[in-house]
């Protein structure tokens, strides 16, 4: 901590590490409810650095506008720690208007704050 704030550096093998083992950590979160499409879900993702978010995108697969909430948030605001999480999903909210649900439309998701994994469940958005 200095007078500017909270001053964090990652070791620069925290992408590969996080890219060489998430696609374990959706499996085993998200196989008990037959989900194995990782762009079927919607993505509330802490945004440690482009490198990571780079490295998951890759990892799985996953269609560029996926982690658009997360590189949007990264842009705007830097690494900001877990808060960035719930600036994540309010742009998540703001771009699911017009669709289904909260979830830019899907029904499930992930939430990634930072060491564990969470599987969340969008509501519907009355018409």
């Amino acid at each position: 901590m200095q007078e500017a704030g909270l001053i964090m550096y990652l070791k620069p093998s925290v992408p590969m590490h996080i890219s060489n083992n998430i696609s374990k950590r959706l499996a085993k979160a998200f196989t008990p409810l037959g989900i194995t499409d990782w762009n079927s879900l919607f993505w509330v993702v802490h945004p440690g650095g482009q490198k990571i978010l780079d490295g998951m995108e890759n990892e799985l697969k996953l269609d560029k506008e996926k982690l658009m909430a997360a590189r949007h948030v990264l842009a705007e605001y830097g690494n900001i720690g877990s808060g960035s999480v719930f600036l994540i999903m309010d742009e998540m909210v703001k771009r699911s208007k017009g669709k289904a649900t909260t979830g830019e439309g899907a029904e499930f998701g992930v939430l990634l704050p930072c060491i564990e994994t969470s599987v969340l469940r969008a509501i519907q958005i009355p018409n």
